[in-house]
Protein backbone atom coordinates (compact mmCIF):
# COMPACT_ATOMS: atom_id res chain seq x y z
CA UNK A 1 0.00 0.00 0.00
CA UNK A 2 2.89 2.34 0.83
CA UNK A 3 4.39 1.58 -2.55
CA UNK A 4 1.10 2.32 -4.24
CA UNK A 5 0.79 5.68 -2.39
CA UNK A 6 4.39 6.63 -3.14
CA UNK A 7 4.09 6.08 -6.89
CA UNK A 8 1.52 8.85 -7.53
CA UNK A 9 3.69 11.23 -5.50
CA UNK A 10 6.65 10.30 -7.63
CA UNK A 11 4.64 10.73 -10.82
CA UNK A 12 3.23 14.06 -9.61
CA UNK A 13 6.62 15.15 -8.41
CA UNK A 14 8.20 14.10 -11.68
CA UNK A 15 5.57 16.07 -13.64
CA UNK A 16 6.08 19.13 -11.44
CA UNK A 17 9.84 18.94 -11.81
CA UNK A 18 9.53 18.60 -15.56
CA UNK A 19 7.26 21.63 -15.61
CA UNK A 20 9.66 23.58 -13.38
CA UNK A 21 12.61 22.67 -15.59
CA UNK A 22 10.65 23.71 -18.67
CA UNK A 23 9.72 27.08 -17.22
CA UNK A 24 13.26 27.64 -15.97
CA UNK A 25 14.53 26.87 -19.44
CA UNK A 26 12.14 29.45 -20.89
CA UNK A 27 13.18 31.96 -18.26
CA UNK A 28 16.81 31.31 -19.11
CA UNK A 29 16.05 32.00 -22.77
CA UNK A 30 14.29 35.24 -21.79
CA UNK A 31 17.29 36.23 -19.65
CA UNK A 32 19.66 35.53 -22.54
CA UNK A 33 17.55 37.55 -24.97
CA UNK A 34 17.33 40.46 -22.56
CA UNK A 35 21.07 40.27 -22.01
CA UNK A 36 21.64 40.40 -25.75
CA UNK A 37 19.42 43.46 -25.99
CA UNK A 38 21.36 45.03 -23.13
CA UNK A 39 24.66 44.41 -24.87
CA UNK A 40 23.25 45.67 -28.15
CA UNK A 41 22.95 49.08 -26.56
CA UNK A 42 26.74 49.23 -26.68
CA UNK A 43 27.62 46.71 -29.37
CA UNK A 44 24.81 47.12 -31.82
CA UNK A 45 25.60 45.87 -35.32
CA UNK A 46 25.20 49.39 -36.61
CA UNK A 47 27.10 51.02 -33.76
CA UNK A 48 30.25 49.18 -34.78
CA UNK A 49 30.33 51.33 -37.87
CA UNK A 50 28.98 54.58 -36.47
CA UNK A 51 30.88 57.34 -34.75
CA UNK A 52 31.17 57.03 -30.99
CA UNK A 53 30.70 60.73 -30.44
CA UNK A 54 27.07 60.23 -29.44
CA UNK A 55 27.48 57.06 -27.38
CA UNK A 56 28.73 58.94 -24.33
CA UNK A 57 25.77 61.31 -24.34
CA UNK A 58 22.72 60.35 -22.26
CA UNK A 59 20.18 62.38 -20.35
CA UNK A 60 18.81 61.82 -16.84
CA UNK A 61 15.79 59.82 -17.99
CA UNK A 62 18.05 57.47 -19.95
CA UNK A 63 20.25 56.87 -16.89
CA UNK A 64 17.23 56.19 -14.68
CA UNK A 65 15.72 53.78 -17.18
CA UNK A 66 19.02 52.02 -17.72
CA UNK A 67 19.63 51.69 -13.95
CA UNK A 68 16.14 50.28 -13.36
CA UNK A 69 16.49 47.85 -16.21
CA UNK A 70 19.85 46.53 -15.02
CA UNK A 71 18.53 46.12 -11.44
CA UNK A 72 15.56 44.12 -12.65
CA UNK A 73 17.77 41.91 -14.78
CA UNK A 74 20.02 41.19 -11.79
CA UNK A 75 16.97 40.29 -9.67
CA UNK A 76 15.64 37.91 -12.31
CA UNK A 77 18.97 36.16 -12.71
CA UNK A 78 19.40 35.91 -8.93
CA UNK A 79 15.97 34.36 -8.40
CA UNK A 80 16.50 31.86 -11.20
CA UNK A 81 19.80 30.78 -9.59
CA UNK A 82 18.13 30.41 -6.18
CA UNK A 83 15.35 28.31 -7.66
CA UNK A 84 17.82 26.01 -9.37
CA UNK A 85 19.65 25.44 -6.07
CA UNK A 86 16.41 24.61 -4.23
CA UNK A 87 15.35 22.21 -6.93
CA UNK A 88 18.69 20.46 -6.61
CA UNK A 89 18.02 19.99 -2.90
CA UNK A 90 14.54 18.72 -3.73
CA UNK A 91 15.98 16.06 -5.99
CA UNK A 92 18.10 14.72 -3.12
CA UNK A 93 15.04 14.16 -0.93
CA UNK A 94 13.20 11.30 -2.62
CA UNK A 95 11.07 10.61 0.48
CA UNK A 96 9.26 14.01 0.44
CA UNK A 97 5.61 13.70 1.59
CA UNK A 98 2.41 15.01 0.00
CA UNK A 99 2.24 18.17 2.16
CA UNK A 100 5.80 19.12 1.26
CA UNK A 101 5.01 18.69 -2.42
CA UNK A 102 1.93 20.90 -2.06
CA UNK A 103 4.04 23.53 -0.30
CA UNK A 104 6.56 23.44 -3.13
CA UNK A 105 3.75 23.87 -5.62
CA UNK A 106 2.50 27.00 -3.84
CA UNK A 107 5.97 28.43 -3.55
CA UNK A 108 6.61 27.70 -7.22
CA UNK A 109 3.38 29.48 -8.17
CA UNK A 110 4.41 32.51 -6.12
CA UNK A 111 7.82 32.43 -7.77
CA UNK A 112 6.27 32.47 -11.25
CA UNK A 113 4.00 35.36 -10.31
CA UNK A 114 6.93 37.43 -9.14
CA UNK A 115 8.96 36.59 -12.23
CA UNK A 116 6.09 37.57 -14.52
CA UNK A 117 5.73 40.87 -12.69
CA UNK A 118 9.40 41.63 -13.14
CA UNK A 119 9.23 40.77 -16.84
CA UNK A 120 6.21 43.05 -17.32
CA UNK A 121 8.12 45.89 -15.66
CA UNK A 122 11.06 45.23 -17.95
CA UNK A 123 8.78 45.41 -20.99
CA UNK A 124 7.70 48.88 -19.95
CA UNK A 125 11.25 50.18 -19.51
CA UNK A 126 12.87 48.36 -22.42
CA UNK A 127 11.44 50.44 -25.35
CA UNK A 128 12.50 53.69 -23.72
CA UNK A 129 16.01 52.46 -23.10
CA UNK A 130 16.36 51.09 -26.62
CA UNK A 131 14.98 54.31 -28.06
CA UNK A 132 17.50 56.34 -26.08
CA UNK A 133 20.27 53.99 -27.12
CA UNK A 134 19.39 54.37 -30.78
CA UNK A 135 19.16 58.11 -30.40
CA UNK A 136 22.52 58.28 -28.65
CA UNK A 137 24.23 56.15 -31.27
CA UNK A 138 22.74 57.86 -34.32
CA UNK A 139 20.75 54.76 -35.28
CA UNK A 140 21.19 54.03 -38.95
CA UNK A 141 17.61 52.85 -39.28
CA UNK A 142 16.03 56.26 -38.82
CA UNK A 143 13.91 57.73 -41.60
CA UNK A 144 14.96 60.94 -43.27
CA UNK A 145 13.09 63.90 -41.73
CA UNK A 146 11.95 65.13 -45.18
CA UNK A 147 10.90 61.70 -46.44
CA UNK A 148 7.23 60.95 -47.06
CA UNK A 149 7.71 57.26 -46.36
CA UNK A 150 9.25 55.25 -43.55
CA UNK A 151 12.12 53.84 -45.57
CA UNK A 152 15.30 53.99 -43.46
CA UNK A 153 17.57 56.75 -44.74
CA UNK A 154 20.82 55.01 -43.85
CA UNK A 155 19.85 51.64 -45.26
CA UNK A 156 22.40 52.17 -48.02
CA UNK A 157 25.39 52.13 -45.68
CA UNK A 158 24.80 48.43 -45.01
CA UNK A 159 26.10 47.94 -48.56
CA UNK A 160 29.62 48.87 -47.48
CA UNK A 161 31.80 46.92 -45.06
CA UNK A 162 34.62 49.36 -44.35
CA UNK A 163 34.04 51.16 -41.08
CA UNK A 164 35.00 54.65 -42.24
CA UNK A 165 32.47 54.68 -45.10
CA UNK A 166 29.68 53.67 -42.75
CA UNK A 167 30.70 56.24 -40.17
CA UNK A 168 30.78 58.96 -42.80
CA UNK A 169 27.48 58.09 -44.48
CA UNK A 170 25.40 57.56 -41.33
CA UNK A 171 23.10 60.27 -40.03
CA UNK A 172 24.68 62.31 -37.23
CA UNK A 173 22.00 63.70 -34.87
CA UNK A 174 22.65 67.09 -33.34
CA UNK A 175 24.11 66.84 -29.85
CA UNK A 176 21.30 68.84 -28.24
CA UNK A 177 18.60 66.81 -29.99
CA UNK A 178 17.18 69.95 -31.63
CA UNK A 179 17.33 71.54 -35.05
CA UNK A 180 20.49 73.52 -35.70
CA UNK A 181 20.73 77.03 -37.11
CA UNK A 182 20.36 75.57 -40.63
CA UNK A 183 17.00 74.03 -39.74
CA UNK A 184 18.18 70.40 -39.75
CA UNK A 185 18.03 67.96 -36.84
CA UNK A 186 21.24 66.26 -37.90
CA UNK A 187 24.05 66.11 -40.44
CA UNK A 188 23.39 64.15 -43.61
CA UNK A 189 26.49 63.22 -45.59
CA UNK A 190 26.30 62.41 -49.28
CA UNK A 191 28.26 60.35 -51.78
CA UNK A 192 27.82 59.93 -55.53
CA UNK A 193 25.47 57.16 -56.62
CA UNK A 194 28.15 55.62 -58.86
CA UNK A 195 30.22 54.90 -55.74
CA UNK A 196 28.07 51.80 -55.24
CA UNK A 197 29.23 50.42 -58.59
CA UNK A 198 32.84 50.72 -57.38
CA UNK A 199 32.33 49.12 -53.98
CA UNK A 200 35.65 47.28 -53.68
CA UNK A 201 37.69 50.19 -55.02
CA UNK A 202 35.97 52.70 -52.73
CA UNK A 203 36.40 50.44 -49.70
CA UNK A 204 40.11 50.25 -50.49
CA UNK A 205 40.20 54.06 -50.80
CA UNK A 206 38.50 54.45 -47.40
CA UNK A 207 40.60 51.82 -45.63
CA UNK A 208 43.15 53.84 -43.64
CA UNK A 209 44.20 54.61 -40.08
CA UNK A 210 42.41 57.61 -38.63
CA UNK A 211 44.85 60.43 -37.91
CA UNK A 212 47.60 58.89 -40.04
CA UNK A 213 48.79 59.96 -43.48
CA UNK A 214 46.50 59.16 -46.42
CA UNK A 215 47.72 56.93 -49.18
CA UNK A 216 49.12 58.69 -52.23
CA UNK A 217 45.97 58.00 -54.22
CA UNK A 218 44.68 61.32 -55.58
CA UNK A 219 44.58 59.83 -59.09
CA UNK A 220 42.28 57.11 -57.85
CA UNK A 221 40.09 59.75 -56.23
CA UNK A 222 39.92 61.70 -59.50
CA UNK A 223 39.05 58.50 -61.33
CA UNK A 224 36.12 58.03 -58.93
CA UNK A 225 34.94 61.60 -59.54
CA UNK A 226 35.15 61.39 -63.33
CA UNK A 227 33.17 58.14 -63.29
CA UNK A 228 30.32 59.49 -61.18
CA UNK A 229 31.47 58.73 -57.63
CA UNK A 230 31.18 62.42 -56.87
CA UNK A 231 31.05 63.76 -54.24
CA UNK A 232 33.56 61.43 -52.64
CA UNK A 233 33.37 60.62 -48.92
CA UNK A 234 35.55 62.77 -46.73
CA UNK A 235 38.50 61.08 -45.05
CA UNK A 236 40.05 61.48 -41.61
CA UNK A 237 43.67 61.24 -42.64
CA UNK A 238 46.32 63.80 -43.61
CA UNK A 239 46.82 64.40 -47.31
CA UNK A 240 50.28 64.05 -48.78
CA UNK A 241 52.28 67.20 -49.53
CA UNK A 242 55.56 68.03 -51.27
CA UNK A 243 58.59 67.20 -49.14
CA UNK A 244 59.94 70.73 -49.45
CA UNK A 245 57.37 73.47 -50.02
CA UNK A 246 58.83 76.88 -50.79
CA UNK A 247 57.13 80.23 -50.50
CA UNK A 248 55.06 81.13 -53.60
CA UNK A 249 56.24 84.03 -55.71
CA UNK A 250 54.72 87.47 -55.04
CA UNK A 251 51.46 88.04 -56.93
CA UNK A 252 52.95 90.47 -59.45
CA UNK A 253 55.64 87.93 -60.30
CA UNK A 254 53.67 84.70 -60.09
CA UNK A 255 51.17 85.47 -62.88
CA UNK A 256 53.60 85.00 -65.76
CA UNK A 257 56.41 82.97 -64.23
CA UNK A 258 56.66 79.19 -63.94
CA UNK A 259 56.35 78.17 -60.26
CA UNK A 260 58.99 76.41 -58.21
CA UNK A 261 59.04 72.69 -59.07
CA UNK A 262 59.35 71.75 -55.39
CA UNK A 263 55.78 72.88 -54.72
CA UNK A 264 54.22 70.02 -56.68
CA UNK A 265 54.22 66.26 -56.14
CA UNK A 266 55.28 64.89 -59.54
CA UNK A 267 55.22 61.13 -58.98
CA UNK A 268 51.91 60.62 -60.86
CA UNK A 269 52.83 62.72 -63.90
CA UNK A 270 54.93 61.90 -66.93
CA UNK A 271 56.66 65.27 -66.76
CA UNK A 272 58.60 65.83 -63.53
CA UNK A 273 58.93 69.63 -63.67
CA UNK A 274 57.29 72.72 -65.17
CA UNK A 275 60.00 73.14 -67.77
CA UNK A 276 58.99 69.80 -69.28
CA UNK A 277 55.36 70.90 -69.36
CA UNK A 278 56.23 74.18 -71.07
CA UNK A 279 58.14 72.53 -73.94
CA UNK A 280 56.58 72.42 -77.39
CA UNK A 281 56.75 68.65 -77.58
CA UNK A 282 54.51 65.64 -77.42
CA UNK A 283 54.57 62.84 -74.88
CA UNK A 284 53.68 64.98 -71.87
CA UNK A 285 50.96 62.62 -70.74
CA UNK A 286 48.03 64.80 -71.82
CA UNK A 287 46.77 66.44 -75.01
CA UNK A 288 44.08 68.91 -73.93
CA UNK A 289 45.68 72.33 -73.65
CA UNK A 290 49.12 70.86 -74.19
CA UNK A 291 50.66 74.35 -74.59
CA UNK A 292 48.95 75.88 -71.55
CA UNK A 293 52.13 75.79 -69.44
CA UNK A 294 54.01 77.88 -71.99
CA UNK A 295 53.15 81.17 -70.34
CA UNK A 296 55.25 83.51 -72.45
CA UNK A 297 54.59 82.42 -76.03
CA UNK A 298 51.27 80.58 -75.96
CA UNK A 299 49.35 81.94 -72.99
CA UNK A 300 50.29 85.61 -72.77
CA UNK A 301 48.67 86.68 -76.10
CA UNK A 302 45.40 84.81 -75.48
CA UNK A 303 42.27 87.01 -75.37
CA UNK A 304 44.49 90.04 -75.88
CA UNK A 305 45.35 89.40 -79.56
CA UNK A 306 43.24 87.75 -82.24
CA UNK A 307 44.53 84.50 -83.74
CA UNK A 308 43.66 83.66 -87.34
CA UNK A 309 43.99 79.92 -88.07
CA UNK A 310 44.12 80.61 -91.79
CA UNK A 311 46.44 83.57 -92.53
CA UNK A 312 44.74 84.03 -95.89
CA UNK A 313 41.40 84.57 -94.22
CA UNK A 314 40.15 87.00 -91.61
CA UNK A 315 37.96 84.36 -89.99
CA UNK A 316 38.58 83.64 -86.31
CA UNK A 317 36.67 82.10 -83.43
CA UNK A 318 38.50 84.29 -80.90
CA UNK A 319 37.05 87.28 -79.07
CA UNK A 320 39.02 89.83 -77.07
CA UNK A 321 38.30 90.33 -73.37
CA UNK A 322 38.16 94.09 -73.76
CA UNK A 323 35.42 93.98 -76.40
CA UNK A 324 33.36 91.48 -74.40
CA UNK A 325 33.49 93.65 -71.28
CA UNK A 326 32.30 96.60 -73.35
CA UNK A 327 29.02 94.77 -73.93
CA UNK A 328 28.11 95.37 -70.27
CA UNK A 329 30.40 98.22 -69.13
CA UNK A 330 31.09 98.14 -65.40
CA UNK A 331 28.70 95.21 -64.80
CA UNK A 332 31.05 92.23 -65.10
CA UNK A 333 32.73 91.73 -61.69
CA UNK A 334 32.72 88.01 -60.82
CA UNK A 335 32.49 84.83 -62.83
CA UNK A 336 33.50 81.25 -63.59
CA UNK A 337 35.90 79.81 -66.15
CA UNK A 338 34.99 76.16 -66.77
CA UNK A 339 37.82 75.07 -69.04
CA UNK A 340 40.94 72.98 -69.35
CA UNK A 341 43.74 75.42 -68.62
CA UNK A 342 46.23 76.97 -66.24
CA UNK A 343 44.20 80.02 -65.23
CA UNK A 344 45.28 82.47 -67.92
CA UNK A 345 41.71 83.65 -68.55
CA UNK A 346 41.38 84.48 -64.84
CA UNK A 347 44.77 86.19 -64.88
CA UNK A 348 43.79 88.42 -67.80
CA UNK A 349 40.35 89.21 -66.33
CA UNK A 350 42.07 90.20 -63.09
CA UNK A 351 43.79 92.98 -65.01
CA UNK A 352 40.28 94.34 -65.70
CA UNK A 353 39.28 94.04 -62.01
CA UNK A 354 37.14 90.95 -62.63
CA UNK A 355 37.43 88.00 -60.23
CA UNK A 356 37.26 84.61 -61.94
CA UNK A 357 37.21 81.15 -60.35
CA UNK A 358 38.85 78.52 -62.59
CA UNK A 359 37.20 75.08 -62.58
CA UNK A 360 39.27 72.17 -63.87
CA UNK A 361 40.73 68.78 -62.97
CA UNK A 362 44.28 67.45 -63.28
CA UNK A 363 44.23 65.77 -66.68
CA UNK A 364 47.78 64.44 -66.84
CA UNK A 365 49.34 67.61 -65.41
CA UNK A 366 49.09 69.69 -62.22
CA UNK A 367 46.54 72.19 -63.55
CA UNK A 368 45.05 72.99 -60.14
CA UNK A 369 48.45 73.47 -58.52
CA UNK A 370 49.53 75.71 -61.39
CA UNK A 371 46.46 77.92 -61.06
CA UNK A 372 46.94 78.25 -57.30
CA UNK A 373 50.68 78.96 -57.56
CA UNK A 374 49.91 81.75 -60.01
CA UNK A 375 47.85 83.38 -57.25
CA UNK A 376 44.43 82.47 -58.67
CA UNK A 377 41.53 80.42 -57.33
CA UNK A 378 41.20 76.82 -58.62
CA UNK A 379 37.96 74.88 -58.27
CA UNK A 380 38.52 71.12 -58.44
CA UNK A 381 35.33 70.10 -60.19
CA UNK A 382 34.08 67.64 -62.80
CA UNK A 383 31.18 68.07 -65.20
CA UNK A 384 29.21 65.52 -63.18
CA UNK A 385 28.64 67.88 -60.28
CA UNK A 386 26.17 70.69 -59.77
CA UNK A 387 27.92 74.03 -59.57
CA UNK A 388 28.53 75.12 -55.95
CA UNK A 389 27.05 78.59 -56.52
CA UNK A 390 23.66 79.98 -55.61
CA UNK A 391 21.07 80.98 -58.21
CA UNK A 392 21.50 84.24 -60.13
CA UNK A 393 24.87 85.20 -58.63
CA UNK A 394 27.55 85.20 -61.38
CA UNK A 395 28.12 87.94 -63.95
CA UNK A 396 29.88 85.76 -66.53
CA UNK A 397 30.64 82.11 -67.36
CA UNK A 398 33.40 81.33 -69.85
CA UNK A 399 34.31 77.93 -71.29
CA UNK A 400 36.92 76.78 -73.79
CA UNK A 401 38.54 73.45 -74.77
CA UNK A 402 36.03 71.69 -72.60
CA UNK A 403 32.58 71.45 -74.21
CA UNK A 404 33.37 69.82 -77.53
CA UNK A 405 31.81 67.35 -79.92
CA UNK A 406 32.49 64.43 -77.58
CA UNK A 407 29.73 65.40 -75.18
CA UNK A 408 26.28 63.80 -75.15
CA UNK A 409 23.43 66.16 -75.98
CA UNK A 410 21.45 65.32 -72.83
CA UNK A 411 24.54 65.94 -70.68
CA UNK A 412 25.05 69.25 -72.47
CA UNK A 413 21.46 70.19 -71.67
CA UNK A 414 21.92 69.58 -67.95
CA UNK A 415 25.18 71.54 -67.92
CA UNK A 416 23.75 74.53 -69.77
CA UNK A 417 20.67 74.70 -67.54
CA UNK A 418 22.89 74.57 -64.45
CA UNK A 419 24.98 77.41 -65.85
CA UNK A 420 21.78 79.32 -66.53
CA UNK A 421 20.79 78.77 -62.90
CA UNK A 422 23.88 80.48 -61.49
CA UNK A 423 24.06 83.29 -64.07
CA UNK A 424 22.23 86.45 -63.01
CA UNK A 425 19.76 88.11 -65.36
CA UNK A 426 21.88 90.16 -67.75
CA UNK A 427 24.88 87.89 -67.18
CA UNK A 428 27.01 86.70 -70.08
CA UNK A 429 27.69 83.16 -71.31
CA UNK A 430 30.90 83.06 -73.36
CA UNK A 431 31.23 79.91 -75.48
CA UNK A 432 34.83 80.01 -76.68
CA UNK A 433 35.89 77.82 -79.63
CA UNK A 434 33.47 74.93 -79.18
CA UNK A 435 34.32 72.44 -81.92
CA UNK A 436 32.52 69.44 -83.38
CA UNK A 437 31.89 67.70 -86.68
CA UNK A 438 30.24 70.02 -89.15
CA UNK A 439 27.38 67.60 -89.76
CA UNK A 440 26.57 67.55 -86.02
CA UNK A 441 26.75 71.30 -85.45
CA UNK A 442 23.02 71.90 -85.88
CA UNK A 443 22.25 69.39 -83.10
CA UNK A 444 24.52 71.23 -80.68
CA UNK A 445 23.28 74.66 -81.71
CA UNK A 446 19.74 73.60 -80.79
CA UNK A 447 20.92 73.14 -77.19
CA UNK A 448 22.35 76.68 -77.06
CA UNK A 449 19.30 78.20 -78.75
CA UNK A 450 16.98 76.53 -76.25
CA UNK A 451 18.28 78.96 -73.61
CA UNK A 452 16.66 81.81 -75.59
CA UNK A 453 19.53 84.13 -74.73
CA UNK A 454 20.20 87.38 -76.52
CA UNK A 455 22.96 86.98 -79.13
CA UNK A 456 25.77 89.51 -78.89
CA UNK A 457 28.31 87.46 -80.87
CA UNK A 458 27.81 84.29 -82.90
CA UNK A 459 30.42 82.91 -85.33
CA UNK A 460 31.11 79.56 -87.02
CA UNK A 461 34.59 79.01 -88.44
CA UNK A 462 36.05 75.93 -90.26
CA UNK A 463 38.71 74.00 -88.33
CA UNK A 464 41.48 73.89 -90.91
CA UNK A 465 43.56 71.08 -89.36
CA UNK A 466 40.69 68.62 -89.96
CA UNK A 467 40.16 69.31 -93.66
CA UNK A 468 36.90 71.14 -93.09
CA UNK A 469 35.17 68.23 -91.41
CA UNK A 470 35.15 70.01 -88.06
CA UNK A 471 34.13 73.54 -87.22
CA UNK A 472 34.60 76.05 -84.39
CA UNK A 473 31.61 77.74 -82.83
CA UNK A 474 31.97 80.78 -80.57
CA UNK A 475 29.26 82.97 -79.06
CA UNK A 476 28.57 85.54 -76.37
CA UNK A 477 25.01 85.29 -75.08
CA UNK A 478 23.11 87.33 -72.50
CA UNK A 479 20.68 85.78 -70.04
CA UNK A 480 17.29 87.50 -70.26
CA UNK A 481 15.27 88.64 -67.25
CA UNK A 482 12.89 86.00 -65.93
CA UNK A 483 9.65 86.35 -63.93
CA UNK A 484 9.50 85.17 -60.34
Amino acid sequence: MALVMRCPNHFLKFGLKRGIYGVIFLLAVVAILLSVVTLSKFYNQSSIFITNSFSIRSDASDEVAQGGWEEIMETIVGKVVQEIEKLRELNKDSEEDQSGLRHERLRYSSFLTEILSLIETTKVLLPGVRGNAHHAEGDTRMAHPLSRNEQPYDEIIEFFLVEEIRKYASVKPNRLGKKNFMGANGTFASIGHACFAMKEELEEYMDYDVGDFCKDDWRQAQMFMVHGCDPLPRRRCFSRAPKIYTKPFPIKESMWKLPDDRNVRWNHYRCKNFACLAKNSTGKGFFKCSDCFNLTHHEMPRWMELVYPDPSSNLTADFLIEEILQIKPGEIRIGLDFSVGTGTFAARMREFNVTIVSATINLGAPFNEMIALRGLVPLYLTINQRLPFFDNTLDIIHTTRFLDGWIDLIVLDFILYDWDRVLRPGGLLWIDSFFCLGKELDDYLVAFKMLRYKKHKWVIVPKIDKGGEEVFFSAVLEKPPRPF
